[in-house]
Formats: structure tokens, C-alpha cells, sequence
């Protein structure tokens, strides 16, 4: 069976609706013109197929002698992302030309375009080759929930969090994007905590405001309303876990009266912000100050992401996508090297 390429079922972007240091793209969505190149100009596919190409389905293609649909390219590489099969086959025929449709998005998210397509028709990937391919996207995009990779690669959502589990190297990140696009804490007690805390130093918020910088929907932000006014705990006993421990990189601190800080996400950066100020050792010389200011920098709220996002011209969305990743990556860095210091110091 030919395969083909669906353009009105575009995969939700790993950059659509998050906040503060991701960054919105234009979805993984496929050009809808097509264009006939030469077939020598294009690279082969970083396929999620171990074993290779099918040397008898190829031949079935190239004496089928039906018009082969357009291959699926990254423009920016010129690297076959769908189609390898139908390549093969057009090359077996003697042709020179191909038609093709180009993916316009980020490097990285091209493997994600090539698994979701080999899922969606063609020859089918193995359950291995699909438990691969969730272990690389879980590292490069570990923002991502696992029903959102589980939807790209066929696997269920606890087949996912397994592999997450085994994976080494992954980013432990308290909030993850799910396949709606919204940002939700990965520990849903840790929302309401947050919620509780924004409470406390916002009593006059509105439960909306609330609700979007914790991070939980506004029926949660209701019920910590409601339980912290009857003098409850915001999280029901049967949520809270036992002796929890926050992941490494945001790990409990402790401000200057001794008071252990409670665990934080990227939802509170502003409150954190506002300690930070108020503290001699960073505002009172140069370094600290300069720390201050990058951080705050860093802290942009969603609204003004928005209107920096629809600014950017399309033709220079991949070079900003690249910095915007360089020094996301950079933070980390910072952020690793520090918590080293810190133990070590302990």
C-alpha cells in the first residue's frame, strides 16, 4: 500500500502554549505545495526504522507503476523525513525527480514528524521500534507528558513513564506539557501547595490568576481556597506522599532566618524574584546585581511571551529557536554546577 502524508493533522508543537523559557513554533505541520527536486540533492532519512528500508516493499512501489505521493523534506537540511520507500522507488524507475512537501520546523522536531507519520500509514513500526523512539524523544523533549510522546509514538502513557523511569540523563522537571498544550505540575499536590502559597501572599487574587500561576485548573484553586479558609491542609491526605523529596534542580533552600523555603517550580519565579531582591548579599554589590537582572530577564510573564512570540517573523523562527534552546541550555549548566556547589559545601 502507497504511502501517504496528511497536512490537516498537523502534531501540536513542543512550543505551543508554555510559558516563560520555551518557545512557541509553528507546529509540526507539513507545506501544503509541493515541488519537484532532484533526488540527488536529498539526504537520506534519520528514520525511526532499525532495521532499515524494505527492499520488497520498495520493488512493489517502483513496479506498482502509480503516481508516488510527495515525500515529506526538512527544508533547512534537505534530509527525507517521510517517504524513503517511495525515494527508493522512484530511483529504481530511473527517475531523476521527486516531489516533495517541506517541513519548515526545527531539526529536532523532524524526528518527531517521522515517527508520527510511520505510525499513521505505511509499514507499520515494530513495538521495538517504537519503544526506541520514545527513549529519544523523552531526552530531547522531556517537557513533554507522556501521553504527548505516547500519541506520537503509538505506546500507552504507563509504557512511556516506564522508559522515562530507565531513561539516564533526562531532566527532572516538576511541570510537563500535555498533548492540549497546557503546562501541569508533574506532582499535582505540588500545584495545590503553590496555589496555597500564592494565596497567602495574594489573599486579594483573583482564583483565575491564581490558578493559571500554579499552574491547576480553577476548580483545584477553588478547593485550596476552600480548605485552606475551613484550616486544612490544601492537599487531601489521601494525595500527600509520604516524606516527599523535591527533584535535584529545585531542591529546598533555605532563606536567611533558617526557614526551609517549600518546593518551587516555574510557575512562582516572581516570588522568588521578590526574595531574591530583598536580600543584602546579591543586591548589595555588582555580581549580584548583575544575576538579579538576568534572572528577571528570564522571568517574563505569559502575556508579554505572547506578544514577543507574535513578533517574530517566520523566516527567522529557526535561528530563535536555536539561541532561545543555547541558552536554555546554558541556564542548566548554571544550574547544575551550582547545586555541586551546594552539596559539596553541605
Amino acid at each position: 500500500m502507497a504511502e501517504t502524508v496528511r497536512a490537516d493533522s498537523p502534531l501540536k508543537s513542543s512550543y505551543r502554549n508554555v510559558p516563560a523559557a520555551e518557545v512557541q513554533g509553528s507546529g509540526l505541520s507539513v507545506g501544503q505545495r509541493t515541488t519537484r527536486i532532484a533526488i540527488s540533492s536529498l539526504l537520506a532519512a534519520d528514520s525511526p526504522r532499525s532495521a532499515g528500508e524494505n527492499a520488497e516493499h520498495i520493488r512493489l512501489l517502483a513496479d506498482s507503476g502509480a503516481r508516488l505521493p510527495p515525500i515529506v523534506v526538512q527544508r533547512s537540511t534537505m534530509r527525507v523525513i517521510d517517504g524513503m520507500h517511495r525515494l527508493r522507488a522512484a530511483a529504481l524507475r530511473g527517475e531523476t525527480e521527486i516531489e516533495v512537501r517541506f517541513f519548515d520546523g526545527a531539526e529536532e522536531d523532524s524526528f518527531l514528524l517521522a515517527v508520527r507519520s510511520n505510525i499513521a500509514h505505511g509499514l507499520p513500526l515494530s513495538q521495538e521500534e517504537r519503544a526506541a523512539a520514545a527513549q529519544r524523544i523523552i531526552r530531547s523533549h522531556a517537557q513533554w507528558s507522556n501521553q504527548a510522546i505516547g500519541e506520537v509514538t503509538g505506546l500507552d502513557a504507563k509504557t512511556i513513564a516506564a522508559l522515562r523511569r530507565d531513561a539516564k540523563d533526562v531532566p527532572q522537571l516538576d511541570a510537563r506539557i500535555g498533548r492540549d498544550g497546557r503546562v501541569r505540575p508533574v506532582d499535582g499536590a505540588q500545584g495545590r501547595r503553590l496555589a496555597g502559597e500564592l494565596m497567602a501572599e495574594q489573599p486579594d487574587a483573583p482564583l483565575r490568576k491564581i490558578a493559571h500561576a500554579a499552574g491547576v485548573s480553577l476548580g483545584t484553586a477553588s478547593d485550596v481556597r476552600r480548605r485552606i479558609r475551613n484550616g486544612q491542609d490544601p492537599v487531601p491526605a489521601g494525595r500527600q506522599k509520604a516524606d516527599p523529596q523535591p527533584p535535584a534542580r529545585y531542591a529546598a533552600s533555605e532563606d536567611r532566618s533558617g526557614t526551609t523555603a517549600p518546593r518551587t517550580g516555574e510557575q512562582n519565579r516572581r516570588v522568588l524574584l521578590q526574595k531574591l531582591r530583598k536580600d543584602p548579599s546579591l543586591r548589595c554589590n555588582e555580581a549580584g546585581r548583575a544575576l538579579l537582572r538576568w534572572l528577571e530577564v528570564q522571568a517574563v510573564e505569559g502575556e508579554d511571551w505572547e506578544r514577543l512570540l507574535d513578533s517574530v517573523p517566520m523566516h527567522c523562527a529557526a535561528t530563535i529557536v536555536e539561541l532561545a534552546r543555547g541558552c536554555s541550555g546554558v541556564w542548566q549548566d548554571f544550574a547544575a554546577q551550582l547545586e555541586r556547589r551546594g552539596r559539596a559545601s553541605a
